[in-house]
């Protein structure tokens, strides 16, 4: 089911190699079901981001898994709750590689070194994770109202982050403007999009190259700065 390029970390599949001993193996029944998870999890990213969403079926879930179906159903009620379940899982993990770029920028670094390491962080993670990009900004949108309302959240938490990263640096720079909140949701869904469009050319190693267009647009909105050349 995996193509012949490297998906990530997040899309691996267990297919042509052993599922878990079967009966009395000695494993903790709490490891088991997480390791069954973890399969069925990276098993959906790589099915969808190669086949697409709806023409991925739970069968092709548990062939990449090596798994039965009896586990899939023990985990998840559907191919959407697996989906949901996996996409959410993964954003999670992106976001905790972001919150920890930027806890290593110095305190006394200019506010917008914590914005640029945010931003490459979140790049790299998707430039390394193609198969999680494309399962969460090519397929996501239609695949259902939940995963739309799904990626509207993220999006939105992204823009969040952006009024509280805004805010404190106002503190430091009262002459930077106020802007809306609507600001900031429009660039989290611009930055979005751009994303998008890299992702959707299957270009996805490229994306760390958005690094310089990100900062020149939320610092012209956000700092009234010129846009940088």
């Amino acid at each position: 089911m995996a193509g012949t390029r490297p998906e990530g970390n997040l899309a691996r599949t267990y297919q042509g190699k052993p599922g878990l001993p079967r009966g009395r193996n000695g494993l903790p029944l709490r490891a088991v079901q997480a390791s069954h998870r973890e399969r069925l999890q990276a098993s959906v990213i790589a099915a969808v981001a190669e086949a697409s969403y709806h023409a991925v079926t739970v069968a092709d879930i548990v062939r990449g898994a090596r798994v039965s179906r009896s586990v899939f159903y023990a985990h998840y009620a559907d191919k959407e709750d697996c989906f949901l379940t996996a996409t959410r899982e993964g954003g999670r993990l992106m976001s905790s590689r972001m919150a920890s770029a930027t806890r290593a920028v110095s305190p006394g670094a200019p506010e917008e070194q914590a914005l640029r390491a945010a931003f490459l962080a979140y790049l790299r993670f998707l430039a390394d994770e193609p198969a999680f990009a494309r399962a969460v900004y090519v397929d996501s949108p239609t695949a259902g109202p939940r995963a739309a309302e799904q990626l509207d959240a993220a999006t939105r938490r992204m823009a969040d982050l952006n009024r509280k990263w805004h805010a404190r640096a106002r503190t430091r720079h009262p002459e930077w403007p106020s802007v809306p909140g609507d600001a900031y949701l429009a660039l989290s869904g611009a930055s979005a999009e751009l994303i998008r469009s890299i992702v959707r050319a299957e270009q996805t190693e490229a994306l760390p190259s958005l690094e310089e267009t990100l900062m020149s647009l939320h610092m012209a909105v956000l700092a009234d700065r010129p846009w940088t050349a």
